[in-house]
Formats: C-alpha cells, structure tokens, sequence
C-alpha cells in the first residue's frame, strides 16, 4: 500500500497514521482556569523536543481547557502515566464542563509544584513543570473541514520524580512502567522487560568507518 495523505487509505477502516507514528509518550497536562480550579488531561501528541533547554509539547485539536487556561496563565505540568493509573488517566479524557476538577474526577490527589501554580498528579512517578514559551497554529488541509490543531510548546523549569525510581543515580524508567499510546485505543507499558541499551557508534578519525562497541551500554555517552 502506498497512498497521498490527502486521499483516504485505500481499503483501511480509519486513518493509519497514529498506528504507525509509535509509541508515543502521554501527555497528561494540568493546568490551572482564571478562578484557581484544576483541569487535567491527557494528549497523545506529546514529546519532548530539546533538552538544552529542556522542553516539551502537546498539540490540542481546537481550544480545549487545556490551551484556553495555559493562554491565561502561561503554566502547565506533566505528569507521567504509570501502568498503575491507567484507568485514572482514561477517566480524565472525559469531555466533561468547563469548570470540572478532573483531579476529582478521577479520584486523584492534586500535589503543589515547586515553581508554577498548576498542580501534578501525586500519584504519578515523575512530572514536568512548564512555562509556556509559545504556541504554533498548524494548518489545516486545504479542502478538509474541522478544528485545527494549536502545538503548545513549553519550558520544563522543575522536575519532579519519585526517589523510589532512582536507583544509583539512575532513574529506572521501566520500574515506572509508563503508558504509551499507540493508533485505535491501542496502548503499551513501557517495562523492564520491553527495554535494551545499545552503546552509540563511533567514527574512525578519518570519518569514513563507525564502530560499535558490542554489549550493554557502559555508562559512557559518545
């Protein structure tokens, strides 16, 4: 099969596209309204995009509570989703009023950021605490109706991770066992099991070979 993205994908029930671009981190974004009152929820166009500075992203399909509160305040977080709150995390997808604490909603405790007003989850292994840099319009394709998308990108200036994931100086991602969405409602864990290092290659000096040292990785960043 090989197709335009501006036809549909002969044969197929849906778009493909999310089913292919995987895994992909979730997103879990908390932010604050104008009056005080949380709202959270995930999104699974979510990465991280630099690490000098260290940043991250979501794309919000048309004006959620989500981007309307971060346009307000300039604040969000992330939160990590754990195997552990799946259902926690699905629950809070509900498209519920404005005004809703989705905190509650979920039966989640809400823990205070260090730096921004939004708070995480408690639950959750690890969180980001974000200062909105900027927002990006995307297009939407000519001749098709519907929402756009508005990619929010911001500054991660405070890290939260629960000591029990640290091991060594190490965090130990697949103790954590984070969700990743997939296409459909498909979703993964990352775990122990599922993970492998690789050592990075390395170039002779005239940079016309590359070699990898066989094995784990040996702690060393190349």
């Amino acid at each position: 099969m090989h197709y335009p993205t501006s036809a549909r994908a002969p044969g197929l029930a849906h778009d493909p596209f999310k089913a292919l671009a995987v895994p992909r981190p979730i997103g879990w974004i908390a932010s604050v309204d104008a009056h005080g009152v949380p709202n959270l929820a995930p999104y699974s166009f979510f990465n991280a995009i630099s690490d000098r500075p260290p940043m991250v992203m979501f794309s919000s399909g048309g004006t959620k509570d989500s981007l309307r509160n971060i346009l307000a305040t300039g604040e969000f977080t992330c939160s990590i989703a754990s195997q552990a709150l799946t259902d926690a995390m699905n629950l809070s997808s509900a498209p519920v009023a404005p005004g809703v604490d989705e905190f509650k909603l979920a039966g989640l405790d809400a823990a205070p950021s260090l730096l921004v007003k939004p708070p995480r989850v408690a639950q959750a292994p690890a969180a980001f605490e974000c200062k909105l840099w900027k927002t990006i319009e995307l297009p939407v394709p000519a001749g098709k109706s519907g929402v756009g998308y508005t990619m929010v990108i911001g500054e991660v200036v405070a890290v939260y991770i629960d000591d029990q994931y640290i091991h060594d100086g190490i965090v130990d991602t697949g103790a954590m066992r984070p969700l990743a969405r997939l296409g459909y409602m498909d979703y993964a864990v990352v775990s122990p099991e599922s993970m492998f290092t690789l050592n990075r290659p390395t170039a002779s000096a005239d940079g016309q070979r590359a070699e990898v040292q066989p094995g784990p990785w040996d702690g060393v960043y190349r």
